[in-house]
């Protein structure tokens, strides 16, 4: 007996900016074009990020400034390949909730967009402060329910 073919329809990728992020939707856009499936670029903001817009100390457009400029980057990349992207914008840490964490927040966009398959940059941990994503990779490897790849 056989398994059924893998069916995709939406591919959700996490980025945080950093190289391994655009190697990341690199994957998935090349998952999504093999399963005409589209492509949602969620991109997570980091703890001393958060931290830094709730006290003031950074400039919120600013922020939501450079991760268009990141996310264009994403739509010029899909687009040559005819893969449609949508995207959001979520904090990956929360001074209110104890349990929101980088993983948490790309299971719940996982579990809010249906997404059929995950693709996560598995960072090394260079301390930079936007690189966010090398703490949720083992986090999603665990306890995703849809199939992951992480890279």
């Amino acid at each position: 007996m056989t398994a059924p073919p893998l069916e995709v329809d939406t591919v959700l990728v996490p980025v945080d900016g950093s190289d391994e992020s655009v190697e990341a939707v690199e994957y998935a856009v090349a998952v999504a074009e093999q399963y005409g499936a589209s492509v949602h670029a969620m991109y997570v903001l980091g703890e001393e990020l958060v931290r830094g817009i709730e006290r003031g100390a950074v400039a919120k457009e600013d922020v939501l400034s450079d991760t268009e400029t990141f996310i264009e980057e994403v739509r010029e990349l899909a687009s040559d390949y005819g893969v449609t992207v949508s995207t959001s914008n979520a904090f990956g840490f929360s001074t209110t909730r104890k349990t929101q964490h980088p993983g948490s927040a790309v299971l719940d966009t996982a579990e809010d967009i249906d997404a059929d398959f995950l693709v996560i940059p598995r960072e090394p941990l260079s301390g930079e402060p936007g690189e966010v994503l090398e703490k949720a990779a083992e986090y999603v490897l665990l306890y995703a329910s849809q199939p992951v790849l992480s890279v």
